[in-house]
């Protein structure tokens, strides 16, 4: 019986509980990438964990990940990479990343 309601009380803990989408490679790679740009301190990583944390509660990680390739083909240059300046969708995917990374800033730092 109290087996069952310690089971039922993660239940309901975990059900109130916000969905983690982003992996941990995700986080990983933009806490790496915050910290080259803001200083291999101990500041430096609680700061960037956070700020990773507050894009992660704004935006899901499929606009995330979309918003990411599509300033990665931009940096690429060439022909593709004019398409993806260009079209008002995908400049509307990257303005609601940055906007959200902001929002981690404001936040965070």
């Amino acid at each position: 019986m109290l087996l069952m309601a310690l089971v039922d009380a993660r239940d309901a803990r975990a059900i109130d509980a916000p969905v983690n989408d982003y992996p941990t490679v995700a986080r990983a790679d933009y806490i790496f990438g915050c910290m080259a740009a803001n200083g291999q301190t101990r500041l430096a990583l609680e700061r960037c964990s956070c700020s990773i944390d507050v894009i992660a509660s704004v935006l899901p990680y499929a606009e995330y990940e979309e918003a990411e390739t599509i300033m990665s083909v931009r940096q690429r240059g060439g022909e593709n990479a004019a398409m993806f300046i260009s079209m008002p969708l995908m400049r509307e995917k990257v303005a609601r990343l940055k906007r959200a990374q902001v929002e981690g800033e404001l936040r965070c730092f």
